[in-house]
Formats: structure tokens, sequence, C-alpha cells
């Protein structure tokens, strides 16, 4: 059996589909959680298949969430289809309810966060509403897990014959179409044929997919220009999707209207009295600015000791793998491989990203369920659509503070291609986790104090940089190869929550940050190979590591940098959290990755080998202002289906960070 799971954006459609099939699918109070299908199985009974369709306020195909519900709802016949509609904003969620039921018999309500209708001095009479829909109607508090066993019992037993009414006029254009519907294509007949006379084009193109001979038939399309031919007689064609709407608007206000017995209309001041000041043109920015801030010292400070424990750790480990290599008698030069190298690598970048990711994540998570993060894309949307972008840009770009590939990748919610483009290739210019420590360590050392407190500030500051860069690249690439205006979009602000913690750190930690550890881990594998043979493999008794740095570094001089931070940086590509340690192995001419005991020991070490100010200064800038890492291209590519986006994705912050340190480098 095959059951559709269908709801407004934000109404814990994700959160149901977790507890009914025992997945984890990551949900938060924001829109665009879910942007394609994902299937689970009941886990009471293997044999019911679950999928958890795109949220959508509708099913009018202007966006591809909306294109996607439509279609598995429309053409995949699913068995059921179960929607959720949020109990406190019953009628608003109605709207898409009755879409369905005018497309399929087989529907369950699902009532959900009854108990925050309740608080709310809501009241709702399930069993009117039940009988006025003819559907069953189930209370469900999903969080708690409550109610959908209930559910699941009566989707087998569905089926309503609720109908539009539509005006006069419209029933007589349907009655025009009718009946030259097929009954043998599985699909309301009215409702299909109102659809057909609407010239919905992305309908037209689905259907034409699935039953590739239905416009075909001349005598259809003839009574279809029949129809519309009346509809323009009685003055209505042009209006005909507003009048639809309206009707089902109005409807759902009088179902409504019957079945809320108590409403406490004042429940939604405490959250209106907070937005006026998270969202206010005056106040939303530097609240945003601040949050950021503390954020970031919050990272800074807790992910130092955790950090050191883990070094500490893999290099107490280090020598028992050794001994084991040895025992069995593993030849020496396999021994230095995997030990000098791949280990060394593995276990810098775990030391290094895990702990900020830990730490980082969890908070962001944390501000997705409470219902700041729509908040700060409310504020940002009116910059964004000035340099001709998409507020939930802004999104993208959160996502990107933990990882760049994840950014990428969540462009998906932006509908228009042009500007999910600009989002994917703008995402580098938020520092991601991996950039966050060679930042936080070069301003440990280079700042001036050393107040964990002044380092935020500063990390804040060069953040800016990047976000603010994020705009003008936004701008530029919509006046140059990506020209447009930019599109309207529908951001719902959710009510506050009151965040379950223990399991939203749990879960951010499982799903995110082991996550995109797996990913570089996997990618550092290579690296340390690479690494160690540049580093073990000599001509005229150097090695190449060292041949390359000495190469590069008349170019790298130019960049305020040298030749042994470029190698950093180009063999850094796979994980940037690679880069200072090749700088080190340099420095310290070593054939493996070595840690310092202090960062006094290293501020040592780079001023003996040429380092000021100005070093310092150029490597923060091109360290934030330079290609994605391996991961992150290869996202680009899958999510663009070009090469081409993924190469210029690379050139664009390279070409900015080269001419930003020339710049810095010759001024100073």
């Amino acid at each position: 059996m095959r059951v559709a799971l269908a709801g407004n954006p934000n109404v814990g459609k994700s959160t149901v589909f977790n507890a009914l099939t025992g997945m984890h699918q990551h949900t938060g109070n924001w829109i665009g959680k879910t942007v394609c299908n994902a299937k689970g199985y009941y886990t009471k009974d293997k044999t019911i298949e679950i999928y958890d369709l795109p949220g959508t306020y509708s099913l009018s195909s202007s966006s591809k969430e909306e294109e996607v519900a439509r279609d598995f709802i429309c053409f995949e016949k699913p068995d059921a289809c179960i929607v959720v509609c949020d109990a406190v904003c019953l009628e608003r969620n109605m709207n898409l309810l009755i879409q369905i039921m005018e497309i399929t018999q087989n529907v369950t309500l699902c009532l959900n966060m009854i108990d925050e209708a309740q608080k709310k001095g809501i009241k709702i009479n399930t069993k009117k509403l039940s009988e006025t829909l003819g559907i069953p109607v189930i209370e469900v508090c999903a969080r708690e897990k409550k109610g959908l066993d209930e559910i699941m019992q009566n989707i087998k037993t569905c089926r309503t014959k609720f109908k539009i009414n539509y005006c006069e006029e419209i029933e007589n254009a349907i009655d025009i179409v009718l009946p030259l519907i097929d009954d043998k294509i599985d699909i309301n007949p009215k409702w299909l044929s109102l659809k057909l006379i609407t010239k919905d084009e992305s309908f037209k193109q689905s259907i034409t997919k699935y039953y590739p001979n239905i416009l075909k038939d001349k005598l259809l399309i003839s009574k279809l220009e029949e129809a519309r031919k009346y509809l323009y007689q009685c003055g209505i064609l042009n209006d005909l999707n507003d009048i639809i709407v309206s009707t089902i608007i109005d409807k759902c206000k009088e179902i409504t209207n019957q079945v809320i017995i108590e409403n406490n209309e004042t429940y939604n001041q405490r959250n209106r009295k907070i937005d006026k000041i998270l969202t206010n043109k005056l106040t939303g920015i530097p609240i945003m600015i601040i949050g950021l801030m503390i954020i970031f010292w919050i990272t800074i400070v807790g992910a130092n000791y955790p950090s050191d424990m883990l070094f500490q750790f893999f290099s107490y480990l280090e020598q028992y793998i050794t001994n084991f290599l040895n025992f069995i008698h593993m030849p020496t030069i396999i021994i230095s491989l995997l030990v000098d190298g791949i280990y060394r690598v593995l276990y810098w970048v775990v030391s290094v990203m895990l702990p900020p990711m830990a730490i980082f994540f969890p908070i962001f998570t944390l501000l997705e369920d409470v219902g700041y993060l729509p908040r700060v894309s409310f504020t940002l949307d009116n910059t964004f659509r000035k340099c001709k972008a998409c507020g939930k840009q802004s999104l993208t770009m959160a996502m990107g503070f933990g990882c760049n590939a994840v950014g990428v990748s969540g462009a998906r919610i932006i509908d228009s291609p042009r500007e999910r483009l600009i989002a994917i290739l703008t995402n580098v210019f938020v520092p991601c986790n991996g950039r966050f420590p060679t930042i936080i360590m070069l301003l440990s050392m280079f700042s001036v104090g050393n107040s964990s407190i002044l380092r935020a500030i500063l990390l804040t500051i060069i953040v800016m940089c990047g976000i603010i860069m994020t705009f003008i690249i936004s701008l530029i690439l919509s006046k140059t190869l990506l020209k447009g205006e930019p599109s309207s979009f529908v951001l719902e602000l959710p009510p506050y929550r009151k965040p379950i913690i223990i399991k939203t750190i749990i879960r951010s930690i499982l799903d995110r940050t082991l996550t995109i550890l797996s990913k570089a881990i996997k990618v550092s594998i290579l690296a340390g190979i690479v690494i160690w043979l540049l580093a073990n493999i000599t001509i005229d008794n150097m090695s190449l590591l060292n041949k390359l740095a000495i190469i590069l570094n008349d170019f790298g001089l130019l960049l305020g940098l040298d030749g042994a931070i470029l190698v950093g940086f180009i063999l850094g590509f796979p994980a940037n959290e690679i880069v200072f340690p090749i700088i080190m192995m340099i420095y310290m001419n070593t054939i493996t990755l070595t840690d310092l005991p202090s960062l006094e020991n290293l501020k040592t070490l780079l001023i003996s080998n040429g380092w000021t100010h100005v070093t310092a200064i150029c490597m923060i800038i091109f360290s934030l202002f330079h290609y994605p890492c391996s991961t992150t291209c290869l996202t680009i590519k899958e999510e663009t289906k070009s090469t081409k986006w993924a190469i210029i994705a690379f050139i664009i912050p390279t070409i900015i960070g080269i001419l930003l340190c020339m710049i810095v480098n010759f001024i100073i």
C-alpha cells in the first residue's frame, strides 16, 4: 500500500513521517525542508510505503514543490493520502486539503499540533469537521507520537465524495468538456476538466507525460476551446484562476467557521511583539550580527578543549597502530604511507573539524526549531531583491556556515533556476567550518589582545565581509551571466516554539555533523596519499613538496603570501582543514604532518619563515575568498548537472581572493 503524506510547510509533516517510519529526516521550524519525495515504511506494517511530499500551500504548480506534490497525488495514484494540517492555522491549511480532495477520494486529515491549539485557546469540533468533509479526522501530537496509529487504522477505509460547487458559468463550462473525459483515466473527471480549461502549462506537460494521447483528441480540443469561448463571453475567462481560488477559500472559511468552537484571537500577540524587534529595519540586522558573534564566541571557546583532547587521543593511538603494523610485518614504506600519510591527515581533519561542527550545527538547528532563521531570511530579503536574487538565498547562506556543500544542495528550495544558480555560485563566500579554524588561529596569533570576545568580534567582521561580497557578486551575476529580475516567494513566519533541546542536539550531530565529517574523511584519504608522496619523493635531495613551494614562491610574495602557503591551499583542495598542517610541513621540512605544542611555538615558526601582520591579513583574505573544496565542487556539479558551473564556481572566488590579496599587499 502506497500512502502520500502532504501538507503545508511547517505543519510538522516531516515529524509525522519520522514518527510513522522510524526514519530521521531532518525537521525544522521553517519552509523548504523537503524538496523531493522521501520514502519510508510504516514501522508496524512493512507493506505500507509512506512518501513524504514537499511542503506546499496549494497544487497550482507555481513552484517545484507544488508540481512534485501535485503530480505524485494525481498521476502516481497513491492508495491513500494523509493531509497534515496545523490545528492552530486550520483555515489556511484547508486550502490544500480541499484541492487534494478534488483530485482523490482517499484522504485522511491529520490534525497535528492539537496540543498547541489547546494551549492557545483554540477548540475544534473534529467530529463535525469529519462529517462535513466526509473523511476521517484524527487529532495528533506528532512530537509525542500521539494519534499516529489511529491514522494508519483509518487510511484503508477513507472514501470521500466531497465536491466543490463553482459559479454557474464555470459549472456550465465543465459540463461542456466532462462527457469527453475518458473514464479509463483514474483522475476526478470534474477536476481534470477544469484543469484542462484553465490552460495550466505545467499540468499540460505532466498529463502529456503520463497520458500522451489525451490532448491529441481533436474533439476534446474543440470542446475545450468551446468552453473557453463560453467563459470569455461570460466575461470571466481572464479571471478564471482567481475565481477558482476565491471559491475554495470561501469554502475553507465556511467550514472552519462551523467547526471552530472557540478561538482566542490574542494568542499570537507575543509573537508579533517579538517580530516587531527581530524583523524591524533598524533592529533586525544588528540583532542578527550580535547573535552571529555570540555563536562564534561559543564555538571558539567550546571547541578548543575537545580539539586538544582529540589530538592527544589520536597521537596516543598512533603508536599502537604502528606497533600493530610492525607486529604483522607490514613493509616499512607501507607503514609510513598508512600512518604518516593517511592516518595523520585523517586525525588532523577530525580533530580540527569535529568539535566546532558539533557546537555550531546544533546551535543553528536550535535556531531553526525556535523559528528565528525564517526571520533572518525576512530581514535580508529586501537586500537580496535589490541584488536581483531571491530572499531564500539567505537560508542557503546560513547552511553554508557549517558546510558549503550543504548550502549548495540546500539551494533546491529556490524555485527559479537563475536564482538557484546565483545562490550556488556565491555560497562559497560564506566561510565554512573547514576555514574557521585557520581564521581563528591567525586571529589568536596576530590580533591585538588574547580575549576570546575580541576574536569573536573580529571573526564576525570577517564573516560580514563575506556576506557583503555575496551581495556584490549576486548583483554582478544578475547583470551579466545570469540576467533577470528577482522572483517573489511566500515566506510564512512560523510561530516561536520551544525546541526539544537534547533530541535536537543528538539528531543534529548524527544527521549533519557526522554526515559532513564522513565526506571529508573520504577525500582526506586521497589527500593523505598525495601529501605523503610529495613529501617523500625527492629530486636533488629536496622533496617535491618543497620544490613546489620554491616554484610558487614569487607569485605567492606578489599576493603577500609565499610559495608554502600556496602549496598548502592547492593540496588542501580536498579539505580546508589540512591547509595549515601542509604549510607547517614545508616550513619544518618534515615528511609527515606535525603538530606544535602551542600557538606561541607556531607563531615563532611562522615569523622565522618571514611572516608579518600583512602575511596574516592576506592569509585570512585568501582563506575567506578562494575556490571551494572538492566536496563542494562535486556537489555543485551534481546540483547543476554541469561541469561548466562547477568551474565558474571555482574561478570566481579565486580571482577575487587573488586581487584583494594583491591590493592589500601593495597598500599596507
